[in-house]
């Protein structure tokens, strides 16, 4: 659900760690626990490797001692911040396939929903996530590729392209994405303005999120 997974889609990005999205139930706990033990890997931080911390929406973290995979860290969620239930997310799952091993990945909508953070670095990806699919998929768009594109596109010149061409369905999602009633009269400046002011909301959102679930991880340091 991490960088792994933007390099799948086409988006790269240098990344020192593999996260996973997993689902909270004692008998996958446990099938989880073991293929750490094959890995080697600890736990490297708070909180433990509880049911209950990934519950709760928190990152447990871990580091690969395996020689082939020696100092990689390992984060793993259960819960993100307004992205749906597991189930959802593994029957909407993107298969990619590696030297002939499938790799289950989230769905494109479900990974830049769980990019909107308040961390510099991933909101530059959602922006390359999107320009990519829309690159790929221009020519001959479904109207499904086209919603996506208006509730997500980070591009203005792309954005302003797409609501030109689909000025109907612009209108109608612009009452969850108001920025899309500016697009077609607006400036490249003034629609990079309004995206800005959109970020900096979730950002706050994102952030108002992770504050008492902070104060918890400091609490828990200081009881180690």
């Amino acid at each position: 659900m991490g960088g792994q997974a933007c390099v799948l889609y086409g988006a790269a990005e240098f990344s020192r760690d593999t996260d996973f999205a997993i689902l909270a139930e004692e008998t996958n706990l446990v099938c989880f626990k073991n293929a750490l033990e094959l890995l080697q890997a600890h736990c490297i931080a708070v909180p433990p490797f509880e049911r209950h911390y990934l519950e709760t929406g928190h990152a447990i973290h871990f580091r690969s001692q395996h020689p082939e995979a020696k100092g990689m860290r390992i984060d793993v969620m259960s819960r993100l911040r307004g992205v749906d239930d597991f189930n959802l997310l593994w029957e909407r799952r993107t298969t990619f396939e590696l030297q002939g091993f499938p790799i289950e990945v989230l769905s494109l909508p479900d990974l830049i929903q769980a990019k909107k953070t308040q961390r510099d670095k991933d909101w530059p990806m959602i922006r390359r996530l999107v320009e990519s699919h829309y690159i790929q998929n221009k020519s001959n768009p479904t109207e499904l590729q086209i919603r996506f594109w208006l509730q997500e596109a980070r591009t203005p010149e792309i954005l302003t392209s797409i609501v030109l061409q689909n000025p109907s369905i612009a209108n109608e999602l612009s009452e969850n994405r108001p920025l899309l009633k500016i697009v077609s009269t607006g400036s490249i400046g003034s629609i990079q303005l309004k995206l800005n002011s959109e970020e900096q909301e979730i950002r706050s959102i994102d952030q108002s999120y992770w504050n008492p679930l902070k104060k918890e991880l400091e609490s828990l340091r200081h009881q180690k």
